[in-house]
């Protein structure tokens, strides 16, 4: 029986200010998959735009910002030779496949979709229709490449998922047809074999501080809105502001713990030992066995040198890499013309399985 070809997809939106989070929780992972999978990373510049003018910033912000996000990328170490780096507007495929997608998915799937619910919040009424079919689009970003992986933290599970049913009901209602076209590979769907075109995405699960909380309230992701700078330590930090956040960062009285369980209702604390132990490429139980029983005025320095030796290099290649506006550009325009090609082979496909006319 064929299988699909491994290859992963992931995006990033352009909304300015990536912080550790960002890195920890996926760019840094993507730098990893590139040793065992092809890999296409996006700067998802239509997803952008789904919230208010003031939360994107309006043109020229996105402009910078999906330049800055570019630079990141290739700073922490994404290479867009062997891989591709581009912004998803620049292939109009992403929208074509989309609004197939908008159809085959149902309004009782998206209603589910608690991130809508949070991001709409009590003013449903006024959010943008594309706000309500963001995980449609999402489903093409990934489906477009037919990408059988997907590194996704916890608020982008329940997206993967609705990805993958549209697959599927996509697969189950057209197997017919993509059998008859020789465009399939053969899956199991309860009882029944069908020809499927498209694959049922697997997501890839992250490892140590997946998730990195707000260095103010342990309780709260790290975000680049949340009003407080302090609340995060932005890629962009040169050393000195990267160790003056770890060092103000909001702690309990208490020393660290001996165990691991010990960091239980201590939020604070339990997410500078994560972010210790994620830059280090261990488990908590590993710091917590370095600096159990300690006080923070030895862990938070420790911590802070840490940051500083893994990020300031990061930071200051963001920079050099930023200040030339047209080698970004040139990154992202090859990328976009070389995942075109891929999109587009796979939109034909899709038009012919449906049965629109084309050339």
């Amino acid at each position: 029986m064929s299988t699909f070809e491994q290859l992963v997809f992931s995006g990033v939106q352009p909304t300015g200010n990536l912080h550790l989070g960002n890195y920890l929780g996926a760019i840094r992972r993507w730098v990893a998959l590139q040793e065992d999978y092809n890999c296409i990373y996006c700067v998802v510049d239509q997803h952008a735009i789904t919230q208010a003018m003031s939360v994107w910033g309006g043109p020229a912000e996105l402009m910078r910002n999906t330049r800055e996000v570019t630079a990141a990328f290739l700073a922490s170490g994404i290479d867009p030779k062997k891989h591709i780096v581009f912004n998803q507007s620049r292939v109009r495929q992403h929208a074509e496949l989309a609004w197939v997608f908008n159809c085959i998915a149902r309004m009782g799937w998206l209603n589910r979709m608690t991130q809508f619910k949070d991001k709409a919040g009590k003013d449903r009424e006024n959010a943008s229709v594309g706000l309500f079919t963001y995980p449609n689009l999402m489903a093409a970003d990934i489906l477009a490449y037919r990408a059988t992986h997907v590194p996704v933290g916890e608020d982008q599970k329940q997206h993967l998922e609705l990805t993958r049913d549209i697959a599927q009901k996509f697969n189950t209602d057209f197997s017919g047809r993509i059998a008859e076209l020789g465009l399939g590979v053969e899956t199991q769907s309860g009882d029944e074999t069908i020809a499927s075109f498209f694959p049922l995405t697997e997501p890839v699960i992250g490892g140590p501080a997946a998730r990195v909380m707000s260095l103010r309230d342990g309780t709260k992701k790290m975000s680049k809105s949340d009003p407080s700078d302090l609340s995060r330590i932005n890629l962009i930090d040169d050393a000195d502001t990267i160790s003056k956040k770890i060092r103000k960062a909001k702690t309990d009285a208490e020393p660290l713990p001996s165990d691991v369980e010990g960091l239980k209702d201590r939020p604070e604390a339990d997410n500078l030992v994560g972010i210790y132990a994620a830059l280090i490429d261990a488990n908590k139980e590993k710091v917590i066995g370095d600096f159990g029983g300690q006080q923070f005025s030895v862990f938070k320095p420790a911590l802070a040198d840490l940051a500083v030796e893994r990020l300031a290099p990061i930071a200051a290649e963001m920079r050099r890499i930023s200040a030339d506006a047209s080698y970004v550009d040139a990154v992202l325009k090859d990328g976009g013309e070389r995942a075109a090609l891929l999109a587009e082979k796979t939109l034909r496909n899709v038009r012919d399985i449906i049965g629109f006319l084309q050339d």
